[in-house]
């Protein structure tokens, strides 16, 4: 096995143009900004994050039961992988195209990773652990799962042996039109949410996550869920972000995010247009999938990062030949189209 693969800051520092990650680039959130630097951190949290679990559950309408604390999406994605092995999950299920972590926690444990059709209607009964981003990573476009899980909840099925989550790491960030719901769509009720607000606040440094448990699945199997963290998954600061993330003000300035994010997206579309790359039809969040017309992708990649520029291979997505960016500033649109053309 070897490490998962990540955008961001690597062994060169910080890059000065870092298309490779989707944080939010109009953050940080200056009122989350100023709840982190205010945390106490000569204290311990509250073991049962109580207050935390509260806010949360009246934010997203559910009882705060639901609500399972995370380190981060990755230490949720291993812990429940985990959870699945003890109740004898069968094998995992990705999306075509999916975050490296899916994968990684699944051989972490031996699990097959599995195709979609093995979830299939017509598939043998089994326990599966299925995931689904909302929208997908890479390419950002609605994940096909979902709509099966919908019509499985207009049946009156879908809440028996599948053990199904929804990653809504970019729901916050959808630039598209919105559709009902806080972030978009509705997302289906028979299934885990995973949200991670670090992403859309531009605080990918301070780790904190959240899931939030189908309300079909008994309270035993949340609190043995719960069992296999830590003591205190989440710090202080991250404490205070999670609280911060359901702030009106934090909200609002969301909302005036996405307005300047769409407006630089179009300017990053129409920069890989006029450089002759192919980009990707569909996303509908912060970031685009593009091929650029180059027989050895790796080495001017490598290029870019040692002039400071840093875009995401989309390799380990199972896109060789494409890359992903995250919608930053013109002026890092600028310095990637001057060093492409180097």
């Amino acid at each position: 096995m070897t490490a998962p693969l990540h955008g961001g800051p690597d062994a060169l520092g910080v890059p000065l143009h870092d298309f490779s990650t989707n944080a939010n680039a109009c953050g940080p959130c200056p009122v989350a900004l100023a709840a982190v630097r205010a945390a106490d951190a000569s204290r311990y949290p509250d073991p049962a994050y109580t207050a935390l679990r509260e806010a949360l559950g009246a934010w997203h309408g559910v009882a705060p039961d639901r609500i399972v604390p995370a380190a981060s999406a990755s230490e949720f994605i291993h812990r429940i992988t985990a959870w699945a092995v003890r109740r004898r999950t069968a094998g995992v299920v990705l999306p075509a195209h999916a975050y490296g972590d899916y994968a990684q926690a699944a051989a972490a444990w031996g699990l097959p990773v599995l195709p979609a059709t093995a979830a299939s209607p017509e598939a043998p009964p089994a326990l599966l652990l299925h995931w689904a981003c909302e929208p997908s990573s890479p390419l950002g476009t609605p994940d096909p799962a979902l709509d099966a899980w919908r019509s499985e909840e207009a049946a009156g099925s879908g809440t028996g042996r599948a053990l199904r989550v929804v990653d809504c790491a970019y729901a916050p960030l959808r630039l598209a039109p919105a559709g009902r719901g806080r972030h978009g769509p509705a997302l289906p009720v028979n299934a885990w949410q995973l949200w991670t607000p670090n992403k859309a606040l531009g605080l990918t440094g301070v780790r904190g996550a959240y899931a939030i448990a189908p309300a079909h699945v008994l309270p035993a199997d949340i609190a043995a869920l719960r069992s296999l963290a830590s003591s205190w998954p989440i710090g202080a600061h991250g404490v205070a972000m999670l609280v911060a993330w359901v702030d009106p003000a934090v909200q609002a300035w969301l909302a005036g995010s996405l307005e300047t994010l769409r407006g630089w997206k179009a300017q990053l579309r129409e920069a890989c247009e006029a450089m002759a790359w192919a980009v990707h039809p569909g996303g509908q969040a912060n970031y685009l999938v593009a091929r650029p017309p180059v027989a050895d992708l790796a080495q001017r990649l490598r290029d870019l990062r040692a002039r400071g520029i840093k875009l995401r291979d989309c390799a380990s997505f199972g896109l060789p030949g494409h890359v992903r960016l995250g919608v930053l500033p013109p002026a890092s649109v600028a310095a990637l189209q001057s060093a492409w053309r180097v």
